[in-house]
């Protein structure tokens, strides 16, 4: 059977939330067909079982390659060759929502589509976001300045298509001729900033990300869990990508913003600040998956 796109979906401890994600596949597609991929990345919460008792997807048994690495091995496990669905396990979607995204990658110069964003209650989530610069890294985003915001707020901007330079990775469409012109997901990153990656090597290859509000899910969020290791490797992973895309010394000046804003974070209630800091200061400290122990600033 030739499918129209494949769903990506990747899991870790996820037995609670996977079905529910699949079960509203099907009156999301509205009539198209996927081939839908489940990659294990090693889950010990039965998870996988969960998975392989169904009929509506095939499984993939994998040990934690991360996020991006799950992504890619399930996009290698599929034999259908139309765009790529990537989803998080605890998306929900909604009826309807996969061919307004499949008509956005349709329009000129598009690679990749992202949907309308809310959260377990229908709240919108500022789910798009401006390409990271030094002054964004100075812990301004309250004044919802663009200047000093990744984050894209006022509920107006979410109510029609726009053109974006990133967007949340909980739910993206990826045309498969960016996936291939791109390789792929960046696996080095492991968890968290690949999709601010794929999305501005795409524009840099001039394929742009376009935000579509026709097409709606939820995010329950959090449902991976947080914790001292996944807070560094947001951190650190924030400098590397930084670093990959600008020149030393600017660079340099972001390593130390970086720093700097998370360890005012501390005082303020936020303790998982504090191993952040001693991770970038001590390359030691990062999670070894990272792969960037051997120097100061991660790259």
């Amino acid at each position: 059977m030739r499918h129209d796109l494949t769903a990506v979906i990747v899991t870790y401890n996820s037995a609670h939330v996977i079905g529910d994600l699949l079960d509203s596949l099907p009156a999301a597609l509205a009539g198209l067909t996927a081939d839908v991929v489940v990659v294990d990345n090693g889950s010990a919460d039965g998870t996988a079982d969960v998975v392989a008792a169904r009929g509506d997807c095939r499984l993939v048994r994998s040990v934690n390659t991360g996020y991006a690495g799950g992504i890619n091995r399930g996009v290698r496990a599929s034999p259908a060759r139309g765009p790529i669905l990537v989803l998080n396990p605890d998306v929900r979607l909604h009826p309807g929502c996969i061919p307004p995204l499949m008509a956005a990658l349709h329009c000129p110069g598009v690679g990749i589509a992202a949907p309308q964003v809310r959260s377990a209650t229908g709240r919108l989530e500022l789910s798009l976001r401006r390409e990271p610069t030094l002054p964004r890294a100075l812990g301004l985003t309250r004044t919802r300045l663009p200047f000093f915001s990744e984050y894209v707020a006022g509920a107006g901007t979410y109510s029609a298509p726009a053109t974006v330079d990133w967007a949340l990775g909980a739910a993206l469409l990826v045309s498969r001729s960016a996936h291939d012109l791109l390789g792929g997901w960046d696996e080095s990153y492991f968890l968290y900033s690949e999709e601010t990656d794929l999305a501005l090597r795409a524009r840099d290859a001039g394929m742009l990300t376009r935000y579509e509000p026709a097409a709606v899910v939820t995010h329950i969020g959090g449902q991976s869990g947080r914790s001292d290791a996944t807070h560094i490797m947001q951190i650190v992973n924030r400098v590397r990508l930084y670093r990959r895309r600008h020149g030393r010394l600017a660079s340099w000046c972001y390593f130390l913003v970086t720093a700097a804003n998370e360890l005012s974070r501390v005082p303020r209630g936020h303790p998982e600040s504090a191993p952040a800091v001693r991770a970038l200061l001590s390359p030691g400290r990062r999670p070894a998956c990272l792969g960037c122990r051997d120097h100061l600033m991660p790259t």
